[in-house]
């Protein structure tokens, strides 16, 4: 009944608990399910995101782990080739830098080393994501280098709603998932269903239609994103926003049809735009809808500096509402 699914989202969660509930429920239907980390049992993390999983699972499935990164990643890689299905919690993104060689040598290979008698169903939790004072070395965005890596599905929800759904798809999927959360967004509430849902992966999701302009923004970047085009929205620019969701796989096909409807285009995310994830978008982008743009694909991306201590210049080195709004409204000659 319509009133009855109405009812079913009226309930409201922050990204954080929307986290929780996908990390409880699959460990409630799956036993072979569990998390590993730092400080992922008692501590529940440094932001809070596990408070009381270790009370309902014990400490057999929400282990603390030495700090050791790259020795309790291999102990996920192990864990999941021989049955189980670990979520290997790594506290700040940036201390991937340490798992590289469990991840891209190890997980990432595995399958396809083995003729495909071995799998890795495991997911590589972590965060990203500037603007929380945490200076160079606690700060970075570093999902580009995953997602040139052929073996990994590479994850950046931007909704409770999202988190909750993908994570859920994460755990299930017989690869090896990395999984990104902005830390900046885990107070963010917003509508999550009590019923059980997954989201599939290689999906985008069309935030918001719009005809003038396509603004592709992945994690917290959808938000600066739908941001951006409610001012574009003041001036009379009706802003299509879309968020990939996965950057691997990637729905090249949303992206692309987005962009011939528009005729323009801008790709936002929080990592260095050398190489990166803004870079692969819009080469798909500009090889897919060519002949229907009107202008070069607009690239935004974090400056290309380490992520300063101080505010004031830590806030200027990644996108914001304001800069995406300047850039659009250029990029449709109203400058």
């Amino acid at each position: 009944m319509p009133e009855l699914a109405e009812r079913a989202i009226e309930r409201e969660l922050t990204f954080a608990q929307a986290v929780r509930e996908a990390l409880a429920e699959e460990m409630r239907r799956d036993p072979t399910v569990c998390i590993i980390g730092e400080d992922v049992a008692e501590a529940g993390t440094p932001f809070k995101v596990l408070s009381g999983l270790v009370e309902e699972f014990g400490k057999e499935r929400v282990i603390d782990t030495p700090i050791s990164e790259a020795g309790f990643t291999g102990v996920g890689v192990g864990a999941a080739m021989t049955g189980m299905r670990p979520v290997v919690d790594i506290m700040f993104g940036d201390f991937l830098t340490l798992t590289m060689d469990q991840m891209v040598n190890q997980a990432a290979k595995v399958h396809y080393m083995s003729g495909g008698k071995w799998k890795v169903p495991m997911v590589l939790r972590t965060t990203l994501g500037a603007t929380r004072r945490s200076a160079a070395q606690h700060s970075q965005s570093l999902h580009a280098w995953f997602s040139h890596v052929p073996g990994l599905k590479v994850v950046l929800p931007s909704t409770p709603y999202d988190a909750k759904g993908l994570l859920k798809t994460a755990i299930r999927d017989d690869n090896p998932v990395v999984f990104f959360e902005d830390k900046m967004m885990y107070k963010t509430k917003g509508p999550v269903p009590e019923g059980e849902y997954t989201i599939p992966f290689g999906v985008a999701d069309i935030k918001r239609e719009g005809t003038d302009i396509t603004i592709v923004g992945t994690s917290s970047m959808v938000q600066v994103a739908l941001g951006a085009a409610a001012l574009l929205d003041e001036i009379g620019i009706s802003a299509e926003v879309i968020d990939p969701r996965t950057t691997w796989p990637l729905d090249e096909a949303t992206l692309i049809a987005s962009v011939k409807k528009t005729s323009r285009a801008i790709v936002v995310d929080e990592g260095y735009g050398r190489y990166g994830v803004t870079a692969e978008i819009a080469s798909v982008i500009a090889e897919g809808a060519f002949f229907n743009l009107e202008a070069p694909v607009k690239r935004m991306g974090a400056m290309h500096v380490p992520i300063p201590f101080s505010p004031p210049l830590e806030d200027v080195t990644v996108p914001t509402e304001q800069t995406v709004f300047e850039a659009a409204r250029k990029l449709c000659g109203k400058a």
